[in-house]
Order: C-alpha cells, then sequence, then structure tokens
C-alpha cells in the first residue's frame, strides 16, 4: 500500500498516523468519549490500552497489524474528529469472520489483502468507531469519506468496521456501506440489590442449575476479585500462565504477549478486575476483565486445570457478582457463546459496515449478508426461546 501522509477527498484534508503516538493522549481520549480531564468510558478506545499494543509488538512489526489511524483537523489544528485504523495482512484477531471472503476474492484472481480494519484489535467490544463529539457528524461522515479514499488510493480490496455504536451504523449505512449482523450475550443489571435478588428473577430449574455449578465449582477453592494496586506482578505472572496454557490450545498463537499485561498493568489497572481461582493460594485459572463507566467487559480467560464448572464461575458469575456490587449496568462477556444463556446472559445483535472496491466483489458479499441475515432471524427466534428469567426478557 502506498502510504500517504495525508489523503485529500472533496477538498477535505485527513490525515494517517503510523502510530497512535502521532497523536496527543488527551486528544485522543477526549475524542473518545472522556470528560474534561477524565479518561474515555470504553477502556479499550483509550489511548493506554491502544498505545500498550503497539508499544509490545501486539501491533506493528510481524504481527499482520500495522497502525493506520485517521486524523481529521479542525480550524484551530487540534484533531476534531479520529477513528482507530489498521492495515491488516490477515483477518485473525477480528472475530467478525471474513476468511470465506478473502478465499473466494483470491480465486477468482483478486488479493484480498492488505485490507483496512477499523476497531480495537483482539477486542469484540462494541463502541465508537469514528471518535468526534457527539453533535458532529460531518466530522464522522468526512472520516467515512477517508477511508473509502485510503482503500482507492492504496489499491486496497476493501475497508472493515466491526462492532459499531448504532450512531456509528447509521453514518456507515448512509455512506453505502455493507451491513452485517451477528450477536453477542450480554447480562442486562436491571437493578439488581444482590446475586440472590438476580436468581429470584429466573425460573425455577435455571436458578438450581446456577446454584449447583456455582456450588460445585468453588469447592475446595478460593475465589479472589482483584483490582488497582492488589493486582501484583505475580498476579499478571499466574494469568499469563493462564492465558498461554488455554490461547495456545484455542488460537494456536496467543495474540498477546507478558509485556502486555505488563503494561496494562502499569497504566490501567485501576480498569482492570482479575479474577482468580486459588487451590490452598495456588492460583489454577483466571480471567482478565476491563471496568467501563457503564459495563464490565470480560476479555481473557485461562487455566492449568480442568474443574467442574470453572468457567462459568470464574468468567460469568462472577462477573455478575461484582457487577451487582459496583452498579454496572451489564457485563460484556465477549463473542460467541450461546451457553452464556443459562447463566442469564441475553442475545444482542452487533453490527459491522463493509467497503468492497470491486463492484462485482460487492454484490456477491452482498447476496451473501441477505442469506446470512434470514438465517439470522431464524436463530434469533430460536435463542429467544432459550431465556432463563421468568418473565422472559431479551435484548435486542
Amino acid at each position: 500500500m502506498n502510504d500517504p501522509e495525508s489523503l485529500r477527498d472533496e477538498d477535505i484534508a485527513l490525515h494517517v498516523a503510523a502510530s497512535i503516538a502521532e497523536i496527543d493522549r488527551a486528544d485522543w481520549d477526549r475524542l473518545a468519549g472522556a470528560s474534561p480531564g477524565g479518561r474515555p468510558g470504553d477502556p479499550f478506545l483509550s489511548y493506554d490500552f491502544l498505545q500498550a499494543l503497539e508499544a509490545t509488538g501486539a501491533v506493528g512489526g510481524g504481527s499482520g497489524w500495522h497502525s493506520r489511524h485517521l486524523r481529521l483537523d479542525g480550524i484551530d489544528g487540534r484533531p476534531r474528529a479520529v477513528a482507530p485504523v489498521f492495515l491488516k495482512g490477515h483477518s485473525q484477531g477480528e472475530y467478525v469472520f471474513d476468511h470465506g471472503w478473502a478465499q473466494a476474492y483470491e480465486r477468482a484472481g483478486g488479493r484480498y489483502y492488505p485490507k483496512l480494519q477499523v476497531s480495537v484489535p483482539f477486542t469484540p467490544v462494541p463502541g465508537p468507531r469514528l471518535l468526534a463529539a457527539p453533535q458532529d457528524v460531518e466530522a464522522r461522515r468526512i472520516l467515512v469519506a477517508g477511508l473509502e479514499a485510503m482503500v482507492r488510493q492504496g489499491g486496497l480490496s476493501s475497508a472493515h468496521a466491526t462492532f459499531l455504536t448504532e450512531r456509528d451504523v447509521e453514518v456507515f449505512r448512509d455512506a453505502g456501506w455493507s451491513l452485517r449482523h451477528d450477536r453477542q450475550y450480554h447480562f442486562p443489571n436491571r437493578g439488581y440489590r444482590d446475586h440472590a435478588d438476580f436468581l429470584s428473577t429466573l425460573l425455577g430449574r435455571k436458578r438450581k442449575q446456577i446454584l449447583r455449578e456455582r456450588r460445585e465449582a468453588q469447592a475446595g477453592l478460593d475465589i479472589v476479585a482483584l483490582t488497582g494496586p492488589d493486582i501484583e506482578e505475580r498476579h499478571w505472572d499466574a494469568f499469563f500462565a493462564f492465558y498461554m496454557h488455554t490461547g495456545a490450545r484455542k488460537w494456536g498463537r496467543p495474540y498477546l504477549n507478558r509485556a502486555f499485561f505488563a503494561e496494562i498493568g502499569a497504566r490501567m489497572a485501576d480498569r482492570c478486575l482479575l479474577v482468580l481461582a486459588l487451590d490452598q493460594a495456588r492460583p489454577i485459572a483466571g480471567a482478565l476483565n476491563f471496568i467501563g463507566d457503564e459495563a464490565l467487559y470480560g476479555r481473557w480467560w485461562g487455566a492449568v486445570e480442568e474443574r467442574p464448572f470453572l468457567h462459568f464461575e470464574v468468567c460469568y458469575h462472577q462477573a455478575i457478582d461484582w457487577a451487582i456490587a459496583h452498579g454496572l449496568a451489564r457485563v460484556e462477556a465477549g463473542a460467541q457463546g450461546e451457553h452464556k444463556i443459562a447463566r442469564g446472559y441475553l442475545p444482542v445483535t452487533t453490527t459491522s459496515a463493509h467497503f468492497i472496491a470491486d463492484p462485482g466483489f460487492r454484490a456477491a458479499v452482498d447476496r451473501f449478508l441477505e442469506r446470512e441475515r434470514a438465517d439470522g432471524a431464524a436463530i434469533d427466534e430460536e435463542l429467544e426461546t432459550l431465556s432463563p428469567y421468568a418473565d422472559r426478557p431479551r435484548t435486542t
């Protein structure tokens, strides 16, 4: 790809940053939703999180993720809008799967990679991707036009914006991007006083199931939830061992290294919730969550010993306990997993937007998405019947 330092599309000048370090931290966090002097409500969009990825090689080098953040400056010379953009040499670590698109395009003689990805790497958490003041719709439209210009000028196949908020969906829809829907499972905190209050809203058999599996999971173990300065280097060492052990089995090559967790511990410990399962003080499993202004986000988990129901306890039940105790509106438990429904998590629609440069391939992708939506509607109807709640609430 020819990497221009600036783009001009319809007389609008935009700048491409090959590192987040090229953008002032205060400006980035301000546009990502921070209050004056504060920090973004979404921890993954914070300068600290994205810079930690770059600083530790999870992004850049041979990772296949290369920062190409898009910046629109205002008349005062300060950034008016930014977008977290990456040049991708593969489709790993995205959680919106387009491997089939890549194979089809290359069978037809095209070159799918590199492509543009507008997202937070390795993080299937819905959030803003067009970062600007809430009322500045024009700036968001300019960013989308800039993404299209990056595709055209770089000779790329496509651009993909994943896990979008509805505000951004509207802008991409108006620009004619193809929309794709999937689902996650989130726990809605409906003002519960405590875990028992939550359990009282469930069907009897579901309540008994949760009580039984929590009792079996906790047998002989101590479960601790750590945040801030209570997370010590020995805890990060233990968690990284879990992450590597489980990640190697699931993905073949885990995306993150020990240095990343050290950076997160140094920069964002107050936004981390580390749940550990201890067998006579020896850590055997753990889950790392991130704390937002409104939600608790479950991200990575691992274990070095198998215990019945331990995954559900450490990842899902403990997260619910903590969110209720701290008044958070929901728990977002990451990608996929219909098994989460029985633990109180309900289906939530996620949306991505896709710009395909080749008109013929764009038409083929749109036909695929139409069939996928029809299949998804049937799945959603079936999932609604699985709600564990006595009054059958559902999220959309």
